[in-house]
């Protein structure tokens, strides 16, 4: 749970935006994200987090001080509807950007909450960059639902809602059991039933 909530806290200027801009309103909303991403990141480097660490931070505060900017400088407001579906197009980049350049946003979270040797196991990155993956798509698929949705249907605000939710929640749960999962099948391969071996690798994954 406290691996989940590592990654989920670094969304949360997403997750107020997302519920803050709708029907070509993204003015407020940008600027509750920016001063939250602007906090968030604040407050980890000051508790000592490298700049690997704070990926999505760094990048959401980047976004929304862009997008805040031009919500109020320029009319009608950029993006105009499409701006819950641009936004998490953007969070889509920087997750596959990160995989890119074989740095998955996740390892750092999860650098966190793990000890240097168990750090230095190929299935430790391994783990990180399917995670980084899932919630790559997860943003992907979201972004071309709320493009859709919005072309076709501007004022279900509600399914707006819905689907922008559905773009975190579902990428959190894979992140919650995944680890558990892999833990699982690497005791059973390695025929140890205390969790150290390979299995002991996963450990961060149920840190509570």
């Amino acid at each position: 749970m406290r691996m989940t909530f590592g990654y989920l806290r670094g969304f949360v200027p997403w997750i107020a935006f997302s519920i803050l801009s709708t029907q070509g309103e993204s003015r407020w909303g940008a600027l509750v994200g920016f001063v939250l991403a602007v906090g968030l990141l604040v407050v980890e480097r000051r508790n000592g987090r490298d700049w690997d660490q704070v990926v999505i931070e760094t990048s959401s505060a980047l976004f929304f001080a862009g997008l805040g900017l031009a919500a109020f400088t320029i009319s009608p407001a950029p993006l105009g509807d499409f701006g819950p579906a641009a936004s998490l197009g953007w969070l889509a980049l920087t997750a596959w950007g990160s995989l890119a350049i074989r740095k998955p946003f996740t390892l750092g979270i999860a650098r966190t909450m793990a000890p240097p040797q168990i750090q230095r196991s190929p299935l430790f990155y391994r783990v990180n960059a399917i995670i980084t993956a899932v919630w790559a798509a997860a943003f992907t698929t979201t972004a071309l639902a709320l493009l859709a949705l919005l072309y076709l249907a501007p004022h279900a605000t509600l399914a707006v809602i819905v689907v922008k939710l559905l773009g975190f929640i579902l990428p959190a749960a894979f992140t919650m059991s995944y680890p558990t999962a892999v833990r699982e099948r690497a005791r059973r391969e390695a025929g140890t039933s205390d969790g150290t071996a390979a299995g002991g690798i996963l450990e961060m994954g149920t840190a509570s």
